[in-house]
């Protein structure tokens, strides 16, 4: 029996998310969370071989709840269900040590496929992420300005390329807006931007968000 903690902070995609591991008889939800310190409580805790993880929850999220996720319990194995198509953010997920990175656009028998595979030891990804990885690993990044971000960095620069606020990514991130737009003004200028207009421009451009 595989148990699978699913964290999502939308209570309707934990519900369809629950709905497919009841038709699994080797699948168990052992619990949810909503926000990041619920995830982390529930690591603590133990009873879990696997978490279900979206990407973007109030308080702390993304790269660095994996790290953590990680760093109390080095063996729980992570499966990424996050909103971002972008191979770059797969990649920045697995070198923080999820095992496998998937888009929520996935079938759910994608998704189950996913829990098993990464429950037992291997990784799941699609081709292109592997391939990036792999570069990313075996030559230095410097071609695309987004990639020399840090992994919060990157965080608010999608937030703020996908239309947020300042103001609406700290309350998200439960990080000051002096906080937000400190790291605003590193992004503008790593990547030689010089308007948040000249930012959400690349974005589109390069593919990392839709229009």
């Amino acid at each position: 029996m595989i148990r699978v903690l699913v964290a999502d902070d939308h209570a309707i995609v934990r519900e369809g998310i629950k709905q497919i591991l009841a038709d699994q008889p080797d699948l168990q939800l052992v619990g949810e969370a909503e926000n990041g310190q619920d995830v982390l409580r529930a690591v603590r805790a133990g009873n879990v071989d696997l978490v279900l993880l979206d990407m973007s929850m109030p308080g702390r999220s993304g790269i660095e709840l994996i790290k953590e996720i990680k760093r109390i319990a080095p063996s729980l194995r992570v499966l990424v269900l996050s909103m971002h198509e972008e191979e770059q953010y797969a990649v920045r997920a697995i070198k923080a040590g999820a095992q496998g990175y998937l888009t929520k656009t996935s079938a759910p028998d994608e998704l189950v496929g996913a829990i098993r595979s990464v429950a037992q030891g291997r990784a799941y990804m699609r081709q292109e992420v592997v391939e990036r990885l792999a570069l990313s690993f075996s030559t230095p990044e410097e071609a695309l300005p987004h990639t020399r971000l840090s992994d919060r960095e990157y965080q608010v620069f999608l937030m703020l390329a996908h239309g947020q606020t300042v103001t609406s990514i700290a309350e998200e991130l439960f990080l000051s807006s002096k906080t937000v737009s400190t790291h605003k003004a590193r992004i503008l200028q790593k990547m030689g931007c010089t308007s948040l207009a000249d930012l959400i421009h690349y974005a589109v451009r390069k593919g990392l968000v839709e229009t």
